[in-house]
């Protein structure tokens, strides 16, 4: 049946109000507008920011809302101006726009988007109307994308066209867990062969970096959790050695400098905790080590450090998805998963249906997953 230019009926996670648990409701989406794409999701993982969203701690969101920012599926109907994809493609919707024209997509050292939700919030499309409706209600989108949904509408800077023989439930990770931890060692941290790294926090986005790191010829490669059931698959994806901080008297950072001699030349910090991201900085070589923030930490933050640390040449960065352009290098990394470069399969741990959605979150939650993929 066509579905151009008609509302479709379908399947959503809403949260209606911070606090609340995910519900599963129907949920009416409308045609897309000029310059906008309506993908029906096939697949979308769970990603630690979408329960930020659930709690309230990612900023500037407006509920009811539609979370999910991490999917891949087939382009259903487009509006008027699109271009670049067409009905029947296989897509990657990405929750870091690449608009091509603003200071920032001009400049050839930042993927930072000006259209990003962290400068000009991406709760309602650019027209300021939402396509969501659920019980005569209007709901927010996220991030533009909202792939917990069936069916998703969202504006035409922020999908792109990937290889039609990529599974696209395993293609989800492109739109934000892989690509950000493998682009915060290859990009942002530009790893040096032969050097040595620390990766804070091994789960879905650390063991990224890890791979990232083993990719870029890192020759010691130290991975940092309080979880050590994550241990195995980090060493199996590059990890030469992993610590737990609970296994020592001393702060990890002071372990791990008394490891490598005066500290390791890139530390990532993962997790998106202030005391980790401080003993990451802390844990870099004296006079050159590079810290790398790659997790999102809480809203309303402040993060306070001696900045002695920094006085005689260590660097404190911070990695934004990867660092990637993601119209122009997410098609790249596919062909390059294509071509088996990475192991982006052996990130999932549970393929559940999308009705099982509160049960993926109980295992992100509970530590015992690495990467869930939820499929419609």
């Amino acid at each position: 049946m066509d579905t151009s230019g008609k509302t479709i009926k379908c399947k959503a996670a809403v949260i209606w109000e911070v606090g609340r648990p995910l519900s599963i409701e129907e949920v009416e989406v409308a045609p897309p507008k000029s310059h906008e794409v309506r993908i029906k999701i096939i697949a979308t993982g769970i990603c630690g920011t979408d329960g930020h969203v659930l709690t309230g701690s990612f900023p500037k969101v407006e509920y009811p809302v539609i979370p999910g920012h991490e999917g891949a599926g087939i382009v259903e109907s487009i509006g008027e101006g699109v271009t670049g994809v067409k009905p029947g493609d296989k897509v990657i919707p990405l929750c870091l726009p690449q608009c091509g024209e603003c200071s920032s997509c001009l400049k050839a050292n930042t993927n930072c988007c000006l259209k990003t939700h962290l400068y000009e919030p991406q709760n309602l499309m650019p027209d300021k109307t939402s396509r969501f409706t659920c019980k005569g209600k209007q709901i927010h989108h996220f991030l533009w994308i909202s792939t917990f949904s069936e069916y998703t509408v969202m504006p035409d800077s922020t999908v792109v066209k990937i290889d039609a023989a990529v599974p696209l439930d395993k293609a989800c990770l492109f739109g934000c867990g892989f690509s950000t931890g493998y682009g915060a060692a290859l990009n942002t941290a530009q790893v040096m062969p032969g050097s040595t790294c620390a990766v804070f926090g091994l789960g879905g986005v650390g063991l990224s970096v890890v791979m990232g790191c083993k990719a870029a010829g890192a020759s010691r490669i130290i991975g940092v959790d309080i979880n050590k059931e994550k241990f195995v698959k980090a060493k199996e994806l590059g990890a030469t050695e992993c610590l737990n901080p609970q296994d020592h008297e001393k702060p990890i950072q002071e372990v791990l400098v008394e490891m490598t001699g005066h500290g390791v030349d890139y530390a990532f910090e993962a997790v998106g905790c202030l005391d980790t991201l401080r003993a990451a900085l802390a844990s870099c070589h004296l006079g050159c080590g590079v810290c790398v923030m790659v997790g999102v930490p809480p809203l309303g933050s402040q993060l306070a450090f001696d900045p002695m640390l920094l006085l005689t040449g260590r660097t404190l960065k911070g990695s934004f998805i990867g660092g990637w352009k993601m119209k122009d290098s997410i098609p790249q990394l596919v062909t390059s998963y294509m071509e088996k470069k990475f192991n982006l399969d052996a990130l999932i741990t549970h393929t559940l249906p999308f009705s099982k959605i509160t049960e993926g979150f109980d295992l992100l939650h509970a530590g015992k997953s690495i990467r869930i993929v939820l499929v419609f």
